[in-house]
């Protein structure tokens, strides 16, 4: 019921026009939530570490594999940058990657807690690990991203990025056993490659030399290759630097140039540590 007390707004009548210009096109994809719940129930799914319910059989397993199937193709028949898509098709390969999504992740999981003295289980890892979370909603939408599905994959990662302050790009290439601990601050560029084995600590940046944009089809972010350690607040910029296998880059390194492999890269401030002297009462 209206309120007959309320005035008519005072404006221009071309904010109003623009608005509804943009309501119909609507549904150019998906709310945000449902896309983050989708994702969220298959990874719970793939994991029942991370939900309630239990599943009487296979049978009751697949029906809600299916279900979020159907969820799937309707969300990609509303992102009208799919128009053109082969729908069916991309939720089809999408399901049958799940086995080695999920081989990805297991791998994840396993770094994680190998690599953290503080991680007591597998399943802590799963419940309570903000580079579990990241990887998981990575995972996916790197699968998604590679069946040129449009928007989907890169409001997933953002949804990760919210939930964990880690930001990792849909397009970033990343191998096997990644350990990220912490987190908290790390960016991973659209056109970094992470090799297997590799441990990140918080605040780590692979991130580009230049953010012009004539640069968008170009390699801008740096090639990370195995078994290399980045610590804390480590920096690494430009699409042509590359961290041999084997390197440690220290915290709070900032580097722009490609370093061989097995190198020991830190910065070295002046620390000057003094005796206390302290008045006695």
């Amino acid at each position: 019921m209206t309120n007959q007390n309320i005035k008519p707004l005072a404006m221009d009548s071309s904010l109003f026009n623009h608005i509804l210009q943009k309501q119909s096109g609507a549904g150019a994809v998906p709310a945000n939530e449902k896309i983050a719940t989708w994702a969220s129930t298959l990874i719970s799914l793939i994991y029942p570490e991370l939900s309630s319910t239990v599943h009487e059989d296979i049978e009751a397993l697949e029906n809600d594999f299916e279900q979020l199937k159907l969820e799937l193709i309707e969300m990609l028949h509303l992102t009208k940058e799919c128009s053109r898509c082969d729908i069916e098709s991309i939720a089809h390969l999408f399901f049958q990657s799940l086995p080695e999504i999920y081989r990805l992740l297991n791998t994840d999981i396993e770094a994680i807690t190998n690599g953290d003295p503080a991680a007591k289980s597998e399943f802590e890892v799963i419940r309570a690990y903000p580079g579990f979370i990241a990887m998981s909603y990575y995972r996916i939408a790197h699968q998604l991203y590679k069946l040129d599905v449009p928007l989907i994959p890169r409001i997933l990662t953002e949804q990760a990025h919210s939930k964990t302050g880690i930001d990792i790009h849909t397009a970033a290439e990343i191998g096997e056993y990644l350990m990220i601990d912490h987190g908290t601050g790390i960016v991973i560029g659209e056109t970094a490659q992470i090799g297997n084995y590799v441990k990140i600590y918080q605040g780590v940046t692979l991130g580009a030399l230049s953010v012009d944009k004539k640069m968008a089809s170009q390699k801008r972010h740096p090639t990370i290759e195995d078994h290399v350690i980045l610590y804390s607040n480590a920096t690494i910029l430009g699409g042509t630097t590359i961290v041999g296998r084997n390197s440690i880059i220290g915290g709070n390194v900032w580097l722009t140039k490609s370093v061989p492999a097995g190198s020991f890269v830190y910065h070295n401030p002046d620390v000057v540590v003094e005796e206390r002297r302290i008045k006695s009462v």
